[in-house]
């Protein structure tokens, strides 16, 4: 919050470029699929087939995508081993264990808030 409200208040090149980048981390984070592969994972290492069918909804693509680009943001690491069939586990790194407490208590805020925030939309459908 800190950072963000600094890259609202400086206007300087180098805090616009530091801003970009907290804003490509924050929508990497704040992706749903994000949120649901730290979810799968904050128990431990999972098989991809058997993440796709714990999340549910997410295609192949998708998860690939996802599981990519948190392996190269260095919050999940994939380790192939050398079986046939080739068996290949994702876990979260220290970084990515990271991220548990902090999306747990923004998911705890979006339950509390979840009534609040659908009364409003309806209240503001209405008069809008």
């Amino acid at each position: 919050m800190v950072a963000a409200v600094k890259c609202v208040e400086r206007d300087e090149a180098d805090d616009h470029e530091t801003c970009k980048a907290l804003g490509q981390i924050l929508d990497r984070i704040g992706d749903k699929w994000t949120i649901m592969v730290v979810g799968v994972l904050s128990s431990g290492p999972v098989r991809f087939n058997a993440m796709m069918k714990t999340i549910g909804g997410v295609s192949h693509r998708m998860l690939t995508l996802t599981l990519r680009s948190l392996e190269r943001d260095g919050l999940v690491s994939r380790t192939a081993y050398p079986t046939i069939p080739p068996k290949v586990e994702y876990e979260l790194t220290e970084a990515g264990r990271s991220l548990i407490e902090p999306l747990g208590v923004l998911s705890a805020w979006a339950v509390a808030y979840q009534p609040v925030i659908e009364q409003s939309r309806v209240e503001y459908d209405r008069t809008h």
